[in-house]
Parts: structure tokens; C-alpha cells; sequence
């Protein structure tokens, strides 16, 4: 049988591996993704985008066709007794450069199919039903074995292929397990009751906090309900939500998902070895659900490994600039499990017994990973930080600063009215923005980075910037 030869072999087709496949479809890379599988997930699994995950898919025009579909949601309450408590959003409130400030409540299943049906209209079916027999590395990179026989030679692999990764198991990367004894029921159905519904996150303060009411899109809602131990039947489950929020009474109409998970908490020792081999999402890192961290984490990694692989392979930038993947993502994922860490545990331990208070204070102090918009990179002033969105104008046509970045290419901003002579590589995308306005270039009344030069990275961070006057020094 004859090799076939690609780019990269990715492993695994959640979300991640979707996510990785179709940006470099967009990249121009040879890919081939495999997975076990039979189709896209149909329900269940995570249930939130974060702010920066919404920007991140409008680089790469995701965003008009999913947001639509979900169910914003911006604000916490507290609730014991049956009493409204309080209820918090001004960690929202406080973000700069964020035009769209909340979480959109959309089930994991439709990134997915979306992403599938993307893929497969670029020409790129997944491989279903196939799992990986072998991973050799040669000279040319990889050598990776399917069950149907298939032999696949890649420069690159990467591994999405969840907390059991085969890929990371394969290669004997370390991955140390915490299991604190936290186990939860999650419910998604259509319910009846008599509790003043609202579309926010609620957590109930009873003995301890061990139920959450999550919004969802459409007519369903979510609960998860601290149960502690794995001998447990959905009634039980349900007679615990009553118990807190009691005197209100709820039942279910139609129960869509019913499912238990226990957590855990780890970090791979790697994220990139053999300079061939890459881990990505829950491969590399897992933690409680609390927080809504764990797609977001993994779609980040996606966005921040790809446009990497596009520069090397496709305008042969140093392969020094792959092991940047690791540096930058691995403290990130170890942050995710201090701030979901933080959060279980307060569900189950509290000083004053006042378990969903502290739980709603602790999202504030962590905001920055919760929202997605307090993650930056190494560096100093702007470099490292994340690009601050702003309304533009083409015209009087009006789009986003980032509806204008290219996932394929750096994007040189040139915030300001001088013109600009100088000659860029191939793979900077130049676009000035005026401070008046026009009617046939890109204008903007945002003051952010008035006569400045900003060079973006295909993921939406500075690379670097200068004045205006002193443009040669961005590239320094």
C-alpha cells in the first residue's frame, strides 16, 4: 500500500482537532484528522464560549454563523432559601477592548457539526471509525499506522485525542493525575417550574453549594449537582436540585443529556517533543468543568499552534518559533487548573459556610482566565498582549478590527494618516486605519493605538509595536 504524505496527522476530531484541521485548511497545510468515532458529538459535553473565544472565531469567520445560535449570558447570582441574594457582573463591565461581553451559552455539539461540515465542503473528511495503530518517527517526521492498514508519512502530528490520549500514552509523556474526591451529575434537559427563571448563571447557597443552574440555547437548561459519589441514579440527582431550591419545586419535561463526571486535575510534562510531535486540549490538560474553561483552553491551544506550523512549513520561519507553542500554553493550562481548582473546591469547603458567595468571588478574582480576556503572552507594554477590538469603518460600511486580521498571515496595523513606504514579507498583511474619517479606506474614532504600528500574530496577540515616526523598529 502506498503512503500518503501531509503536513500533519491530527489525532482525534473534538472540537480541538476540528478546530486544528480547519485552520490549516485555511493555511493552505495537507491534512489528514482521524478519528475513532462515527460522526460529531449530538449532545452534551461543554456548554460555554468565552469573550476571547468570540474573538478568536471571528479571525476566522466563525462567528456570524454560531452566534445566533447561542444564548448570551453575562451575570452570577445567589440564591439560598429561596431568596435572591445577589447578583454580580462587573467583571464584564470592566473589560477593555471587548465588544462583546458575556459567554454565549451553546452546547459543544454545534462548534463541532459546524466545523465538520466546513471541513468537508474545503474537501477534508474526517477518517471515522479509525483508530491509530502505530507512531514511528523517521528522518521525514512521522510514520503513523491506522487500524485499516493506511500508513501516513507527515512532517508534523499532533495529538487531540482527549484526557486518554492514545498519542500521549504512546510517547510516555508524564501526566499526574489529582482525582479530588468531586464527583457531579450534569443535566440538560427542558424543565417545569416555578422558580423566576432568568438567563444567568445561579448558585445555590444550602448545608454546602452543590447545585448550579446554567442557561443554555434554545429551551434547555443545565444543572450540575454535587453528588460525591459515583452510586447515584438521575432521581437522586433531581431530588438535589429540589432540595436547593426549595420552596420552589422543579421537574423535567424531556431530559436531553444525563451524565456523571469525577474530577480531575493535570498537566502534561509536554507539549512538544521529538520536534515533530504536539499535544493540544484535553491531551495536554485537564480540570473541573467549573468555570467553563476547558473547550475555551483547548480551542486557544489550536488557535496558537497552527498559524505557528503555517509559518514554518509554508514560509520557512525557524522550527525554533514551534517550541514557543509549549512555552506560552503550558503555564496557561496550569493557570486553568488553579482557577477551576479554586472554584470546585469552594462548592464543598467554605470557612463561613458561605460556599456560593465565595465561589461567585472567586470568578471575580479570576476573571482574567474565566472571560478569556486577562490571558497574554511574554513581553513588555503591548507585546504579549492580546489586541484590543474596536468598531472600523470601510467607508460607511462598519466591521471589527478583528473581522480584518488574516489567521494565514501577520497583520502590520498602521493606526494613523501618514503614508507608509516600506517593503513587508509575504506573510504580513499591511492595513492602515485613518483617525478621519473616509469614504474609500478604513477609519476608525477608537483612540487606542493612535499613531501607532502594530504588528498582530495570526491568534490575535502583539507581537510587537512603534510609533508611527519609527516604524522600521516593530521588526527589531
Amino acid at each position: 500500500m502506498s503512503r500518503e504524505s501531509v503536513d500533519i496527522v491530527i489525532v482525534g476530531a473534538g472540537p480541538v482537532g476540528l478546530m486544528c484541521a480547519y485552520l490549516g485548511q485555511l493555511c493552505g497545510l495537507r491534512i489528514v484528522i482521524v478519528d475513532k468515532s462515527n460522526g460529531p458529538l449530538a449532545v452534551g459535553r461543554a456548554d460555554a464560549l468565552n469573550a476571547r473565544t468570540l474573538q478568536l472565531l471571528e479571525i476566522v469567520d466563525l462567528f456570524d454563523e454560531l452566534y445566533p445560535l447561542g444564548k448570551t449570558c453575562n451575570t452570577s447570582s445567589v440564591w439560598a432559601n429561596g431568596k435572591f441574594v445577589s447578583r454580580q457582573s462587573t467583571w464584564w463591565d470592566e473589560l477593555e477592548g471587548c465588544l462583546h461581553k458575556h459567554f454565549l451559552m451553546l452546547g459543544q455539539a454545534y462548534l463541532e457539526n459546524i466545523l465538520n461540515e466546513k471541513l468537508r465542503k474545503l474537501g477534508l473528511e474526517v477518517k471515522r471509525l479509525t483508530t491509530i495503530e502505530n507512531i514511528e518517527l523517521n528522518e521525514e517526521g512521522c510514520l503513523t499506522t491506522l487500524s485499516n492498514g493506511e500508513k501516513i508519512q507527515s512532517s508534523y502530528l499532533i495529538g487531540a485525542d482527549g484526557s486518554q490520549s492514545f498519542v500521549r500514552n504512546h510517547f510516555k509523556i508524564p501526566f499526574e493525575i489529582i482525582r479530588p474526591q468531586i464527583v457531579w451529575a450534569v443535566i440538560d434537559g427542558i424543565i417545569e417550574t416555578d422558580f423566576p427563571k432568568v438567563p444567568e448563571i445561579i448558585v445555590f447557597q444550602a448545608e454546602t453549594s452543590d447545585v448550579a443552574w446554567i442557561p443554555r440555547e434554545g429551551d434547555i437548561d443545565r444543572f450540575y449537582v454535587r453528588m460525591d459519589t459515583k452510586d447515584f441514579n438521575l432521581q437522586q440527582a433531581i431530588d438535589k436540585i429540589n432540595h436547593a431550591i426549595k420552596p420552589h419545586t422543579l421537574s423535567f419535561k424531556e431530559i436531553v443529556w444525563f451524565s456523571q463526571f469525577s474530577v480531575k486535575e493535570s498537566v502534561a510534562e509536554k507539549f512538544f517533543l521529538h520536534g515533530r510531535i504536539f499535544l493540544a486540549g484535553d491531551a495536554c490538560h485537564i480540570h473541573s468543568v467549573n468555570g467553563g474553561q476547558g473547550l475555551n483552553t483547548g480551542l486557544a491551544d489550536a488557535f496558537n499552534l497552527m498559524w505557528k506550523l503555517n509559518m514554518v512549513i509554508n514560509y520557512g520561519l525557524s522550527i525554533e518559533l514551534l517550541q514557543s507553542y509549549e512555552d506560552e500554553r503550558k503555564p496557561i493550562a496550569k493557570s486553568v487548573i488553579e482557577s477551576s481548582g479554586e472554584l470546585v473546591r469552594s462548592t464543598k469547603y467554605s470557612q463561613n459556610g458561605t460556599h456560593a458567595q465565595d465561589y461567585v468571588r472567586i470568578v471575580q478574582k479570576r476573571a482574567g482566565n474565566i472571560t478569556g480576556m486577562g490571558i497574554r503572552y511574554a513581553g513588555q507594554g503591548l507585546s504579549g498582549a492580546r489586541l484590543f477590538d474596536a468598531e472600523v469603518f470601510n467607508g460607511s460600511l462598519k466591521t471589527r478590527l478583528y473581522s480584518l486580521l488574516d489567521y494565514s498571515k501577520f497583520t502590520l496595523f498602521i493606526f494613523g494618516d501618514s503614508k507608509v513606504n516600506v517593503n513587508f514579507p509575504a506573510f504580513i498583511k499591511v492595513m492602515q486605519i485613518h483617525f478621519k474619517k473616509c469614504l474609500t479606506n478604513y477609519w476608525t474614532t477608537s483612540s487606542d493605538y493612535i499613531n501607532q504600528v502594530i504588528l498582530v500574530r495570526p491568534d490575535g496577540y502583539i507581537e510587537s509595536s512603534a510609533p508611527l515616526n519609527n516604524i522600521e523598529t516593530v521588526f527589531e
